[in-house]
């Protein structure tokens, strides 16, 4: 089984999105596909279709949810080695390409969010970085080529 790495706050918000999937959308496509039901003939019926549709949605991604949390390892800031690049340190680099410092954040995948800094520990510069140390270069193979990396230091 996959494991999937939250952060304590990241665990915390995925525990409250999952409750309110299950306290306030389920329900209310309950309530939706009641309400298309007493509109007649199902098989011509776009409101029920369109609510069925949502409720698949729905319990796929609670069911998603979940797997996340019942395979989840929760990273213990304390008990990181900033000695090395891992799941949980901020990186600051140097882009050997761009002649410019950028900074990255180390999480599991449920918490990635790549337009404000936070890669995954599966993403191709994610996965490249891990186990490496400071003043090390490392290359990065992304689907649009080949970048190199200075890290310059690791923290928390």
């Amino acid at each position: 089984m996959e494991k999937h790495y939250l952060t304590p706050e990241g665990k915390i918000q995925l525990e409250e999105k999952l409750n309110f999937y299950k306290t306030v959308r389920r329900p209310n496509v309950v309530k939706r596909i009641g309400i298309a039901r007493e509109f007649g003939d199902l098989s011509e019926n776009s409101e029920y279709d369109a609510a069925k549709d949502e409720q698949a949605q729905i319990e796929a991604e609670i069911s998603e949810m979940e797997n996340i949390l019942l395979n989840a390892e929760v990273i213990d800031t304390k008990n990181i080695n900033l000695d090395v690049v891992s799941v949980g340190t901020k990186v600051k680099l140097y882009d050997e390409d761009f002649d410019e410092e950028v900074e990255y954040k180390i999480s599991g995948s449920s918490e990635s969010d790549p337009k404000n800094g936070i890669i995954s520990n599966v993403s191709p510069v994610g996965k490249a970085l891990i186990g490496h140390k400071k003043g090390e270069t490392v290359e990065v193979k992304t689907p649009g080529g080949t970048t190199s990396y200075k890290i310059i230091d690791i923290q928390i």
